[in-house]
């Protein structure tokens, strides 16, 4: 199983790459997949990684599972690893004493993807993980009282994710800055690829109801620079990106085109050292969920409408496009309510 996802930060600051390679030897059920070790989340509680004892695990105080999901969440791990992840979060009260064998078996995965796994934490390897888990997660009765299953634990994070991005919009000259570049294009090509392309394509169907002309940028390689390159010739002066983990080369290559090419960039990302920030003239972060096998990622659909309501503000005639749209929209019968 293979995916796109990544993990996000909160500077605006542009930055360089931040993402690590897979371990050597990876194997076919991780190829596609990132498993950069030490990358926060907004949400996530783990510090810095070490090969002894990774910082990251909850308190004494916390049950088996809370533990378990604390040590996991703040790192990159692929969809392969993050099942391992979820297996030991559910069977927390024997997780520390299951060998790797075990451990495979009841996950469905094989040997060395545990191995590589305990890897991804900061672990020399699968046996200095199980004698961490030992000594923060001893055997015992679980305070079963206030802890949260592995479901609402992914959508408790994703409302850290929104909170954090609620406290970056305290300050709203970025977003203000990057509507008025938007609203000034013409045309406004949109760009997002792989994982991005659904946040990419949100904005784009909204967009046209105001803006007189917007493209949806949705193919890369060599197309994509001929899709930029067409609308820079009929006048565009912005590009608007969405870039989500795993971050697609064919989308900082055509970053990196784009400018070249004289268009500013403006980019929403999960995090301002993603591998699009040195490529990006305003790169605005919104985090995403790790929690589950498949990155979740609210925080950036919201950004991309609360960008939509600041290009509204910056368009003169944007509330008479929408007001016309509903006035056809209900000549034609277009929507049942």
């Amino acid at each position: 199983m293979s995916t796109d996802n990544g993990v996000g930060g909160a500077r605006v600051t542009p930055r360089g790459e931040d993402v690590a390679a897979a371990p050597p030897g990876a194997s076919a059920d991780s190829a596609d997949s990132g498993a950069a070790a030490g990358s926060v989340g907004s949400g996530a509680a783990a510090g810095s990684v070490g090969s002894g004892a990774p910082a990251g695990s909850a308190g004494s105080g916390a049950s088996t599972a809370a533990r378990l999901q604390a040590l996991f969440e703040g790192h990159r791990l692929t969809p392969t690893q993050r099942r391992i992840a979820h297996c030991m979060v559910r069977r927390a009260a024997d997780a520390p004493f299951l060998s790797s064998v075990e451990l495979a078996e009841l996950a469905g995965v094989s040997q060395p993807s545990v191995t590589r796994f305990a890897v991804a934490l900061g672990f020399d390897g699968y046996p200095a993980l199980r004698k961490h888990l030992r000594e923060v997660a001893p055997a015992g009765p679980e305070a079963h009282e206030g802890s949260y299953n592995e479901y609402q634990q992914a959508v408790l994070a994703e409302i850290d994710n929104l909170r954090h991005l609620a406290a970056l919009l305290a300050d709203p000259a970025p977003v203000v800055r990057a509507g008025r570049l938007l609203a000034g294009s013409r045309p406004l090509p949109v760009l997002g690829l792989r994982a991005a392309s659904a946040q990419a394509r949100g904005f784009t169907y909204f967009a046209r109801k105001v803006h007189p002309d917007v493209r949806l940028l949705d193919e890369g390689g060599t197309i994509l620079a001929d899709r930029v390159d067409a609308a820079r010739h009929a006048g565009a002066t912005v590009l608007l990106c969405f870039a989500l983990p795993r971050h697609p080369r064919e989308v900082v290559e055509g970053l990196e085109y784009a400018r070249e090419a004289g268009l500013t960039v403006v980019t929403v990302a999960d995090s301002a050292f993603a591998p699009v920030a040195r490529h990006s003239d305003l790169l605005l972060p919104a985090a995403v969920g790790t929690g589950l096998a498949f990155d979740t990622a609210c925080a950036p659909m919201l950004l991309g409408r609360v960008l939509l309501e600041a290009m509204c503000d910056a368009l003169p005639d944007a509330q008479a496009r929408l007001e016309e749209f509903d006035a056809k929209a209900a000549e034609r019968g277009l929507f049942v309510e």
